[in-house]
């Protein structure tokens, strides 16, 4: 049934995104916000304490009414699960603005896929060339369709109801928001998020990597993984970055364009320097890792049929 649910769910969620799904994201991060300005006292303990205010609450309530509606009837169990699992995938959210700076980089819209670009990662893209704008989407394409969509398969299927789904996005978002935050005033507050989010994220980033390379060219694929993955800052986006660079067969990381002076990153891949040409690539790339993702599924669920 699981595969089921997560095919419909891709299908409606691809077909027709959710309309208020930024409003529903907006609501949550005014919570975890107002969260932070009355927890933060400088010390990790708060943050924990902040965490599990944040995320707890909601994973808790999502599984309670999934077994209160299950208990009246397992279809409104089902449909319950299938909309939580609707609002947490964003499959689209990680393959559209990739395909929309392809049509502008193709069209010869330079401007405009900067632009695209920019409001997609939430940083300045004014200065980024057609490769810098080529290696910043790829790069951005393939941690957020394993953050946006792998790892909450694997999450959903682990746990009962929708709760493994709504956790791991809540974890992820916090990591976001919280464990990704340096700045000296925010503190130590959001050193748990991070930390609970590399544990739960531990093996959904490895499978994610393998399905790349799966999809890909899977020799280069962990090779890069192997030997790179260890020199980015972030380690579980440097194994999604290093096994796509080399499925793709292209050179993610390296230096890019920055407000003041350059930014500069570990390379990763063996490849060449992307283009637009790429891009298509990419795309294809994450559908075929979907692909692998669901026909694994499949299986899985064969198996349990003539095993039960």
């Amino acid at each position: 049934m699981s595969f089921f649910t997560i095919l419909l769910a891709l299908l409606i969620e691809n077909a027709r995104p959710l309309p208020w799904a930024s409003t529903l994201l907006a609501a949550y991060q005014r919570y975890t916000d107002r969260l932070a300005h009355d927890l933060n006292a400088g010390q990790r303990a708060h943050g924990v304490i902040g965490w599990c205010a944040a995320v707890l609450p909601w994973v808790l309530l999502a599984l309670l009414v999934f077994y209160a509606l299950h208990y009246v009837t397992p279809l409104l169990g089902w449909i319950w699960t299938l909309m939580v699992l609707y609002v947490c995938l964003g499959f689209r959210e990680a393959v559209q603005p990739l395909r929309d700076i392809l049509d502008a980089m193709r069209a010869g819209e330079a401007e405009r896929a900067r632009a695209l670009l920019t409001a997609w990662r939430g940083e300045s893209a004014v200065d980024f060339g057609e490769p810098d704008i080529a290696k910043a989407a790829i790069e951005t394409a393939l941690v957020r369709t394993h953050r946006q969509v792998f790892g909450i398969i694997f999450w959903f299927i682990l746990l009962p109801g929708p709760s493994g789904a709504l956790l791991y996005r809540l974890c992820e978002e916090m990591d976001r928001r919280w464990g990704m935050r340096q700045d000296e005033a925010f503190g130590p507050f959001g050193l748990f998020a991070a930390k609970a989010f590399r544990v739960i994220d531990w093996l959904p980033v490895r499978l994610s990597a393998v399905g790349f390379a799966i999809a890909g060219n899977f020799e280069d694929a962990i090779s890069a993984w192997r030997t790179q993955a260890r020199s980015w800052v972030n380690q579980s986006d440097g194994i999604v970055l290093a096994s796509g660079a080399g499925a793709l067969g292209v050179r993610l990381g390296g230096a890019l364009p920055a407000v003041q002076g350059m930014r500069f990153r570990p390379e990763l891949g063996e490849g060449a320097v992307p283009d637009s040409d790429y891009l298509q690539n990419a795309l294809g790339l994450l559908w075929r890792a979907l692909i692998v993702w669901l026909v694994l599924l499949l299986l899985m669920t064969l198996a349990s049929w003539v095993g039960g």
